[in-house]
């Protein structure tokens, strides 16, 4: 049974940053390409960024380019994403999902796997 759970959301001031972490156990790591979606109240769930099983390869949505960095580190199972700059707009519940296609990145739902419960974070003005 493959578990995501994430950790590192809080409410923070526009302009400021945070880290969020998502720890993947129960099957090797290196078997996903991994990934971050948020949906804000009202929305649907929209991707954020994903990285591919070495981290060679990342993609993201052009609303966070610039701002976001999505990393994984093999050693503790865990994949963050790293934001700075966060504007009200970032206000959401961040998921982390596993694909198990490791070399292949998706931006659509579908594809993914597994997903964790999700993270809040809130951007006041």
């Amino acid at each position: 049974q493959v578990q995501l759970v994430e950790s590192g959301g809080g409410l923070v001031q526009a302009g400021g940053s945070l880290r969020l972490s998502c720890a993947v156990s129960g099957r090797s790591f290196s078997s996903y390409s991994m990934a971050w979606f948020r949906q804000a109240p009202g929305k649907d769930r929209e991707f954020v960024a994903a990285i591919n099983w070495s981290g060679g390869y990342t993609r993201y949505v052009d609303s966070v380019k610039g701002r976001f960095t999505i990393s994984r580190d093999g050693a503790k199972s865990t994949v963050y994403l790293q934001m700075s700059s966060l504007r009200p707009e970032d206000t959401a519940v961040y998921y982390c999902a596993a694909r198990s296609v490791p070399i292949l990145v998706s931006t659509t739902i579908r594809p993914y796997d597994y997903w964790g419960q999700g993270t809040q974070v809130t951007v006041s003005s």
